[in-house]
């Protein structure tokens, strides 16, 4: 049972799901890389910015720290996800295992290791990223939720993907590639990934219109963070 303190939300256990979801796909799939638009982008370009979508629904309606708490589950989840693929990596393989073209236990498991497997370094990568780039996504739409007195949704959530999207592709592009690309192509890399997603974004600003207001009428509640405490690590 919930108190007057902690209100219970009829849609926020599915906007976390969808939220949880859409990351730990997101990092399935990023292994595979695509050419859109004459830039060579891994696939998870295609799903991942609806994560900060999702992030730009949580904040605006339920207020930063609702956002804060979805932000931290999407983290344990993604670990857990991680780490069970690892533990599947690590069993022996059983004698008549085949998997489609790979016909052989061996072959299997080598594909295996090559979609699912994650190196160290990406993995820290892709984490340290996603921490910044959502809490600075939710906290800039949260501060200029009060500095335009909730107005001009299109400018906040705008405004909140280039910060968090460029804080997150710069994290993880130099942390991941670092010494393997040259600094060029660190810059052209993290430049393509910004501007796709900023424009991925900035082109579903209708359909996070559509969601926002519907949302804010079936829950009864549109939070404004006034005195919120923006540490990432309050839970």
């Amino acid at each position: 049972m919930s108190d007057a303190k902690t209100p219970a939300y009829r849609w926020f256990p599915f906007v976390t799901a969808v939220f949880v979801t859409t990351l730990i796909t997101s990092n399935i799939i990023a292994v595979k890389l695509v050419r859109l638009f004459g830039l060579f982008l891994p696939a998870a370009v295609v799903l991942f910015p609806v994560a900060y979508i999702f992030g730009d629904i949580l904040t605006e309606v339920y207020g930063y720290a609702r956002a804060r708490q979805v932000i931290w589950t999407g983290f344990a989840c993604n670990l857990l996800a991680v780490t069970a693929i690892w533990i599947g990596g690590q069993l022996p393989a059983a004698p008549f295992w085949s998997a489609g073209a790979f016909s052989t236990p061996e072959s299997a498991q080598q594909a295996y290791q090559a979609i699912l497997g994650f190196t160290p370094r990406l993995l820290a990568a892709s984490f340290a990223a996603y921490l910044v780039g959502e809490f600075l996504n939710s906290y800039v739409l949260a501060r200029l939720k009060v500095r335009t007195e909730g107005r001009f949704l299109w400018l906040r959530t705008i405004t909140s993907t280039i910060v968090g999207e460029g804080a997150d592709s710069a994290v993880f592009i130099t942390l991941a590639f670092y010494g393997i690309f040259p600094m060029g192509g660190l810059l052209e890399a993290i430049l393509s990934q910004w501007l796709f997603k900023v424009a991925y974004e900035t082109l579903a600003t209708p359909l996070t219109y559509l969601v926002v207001n519907a949302l804010k009428r079936a829950e009864g509640v549109d939070v404004f963070d006034y005195e919120t405490r923006f540490t990432p690590l309050a839970f």
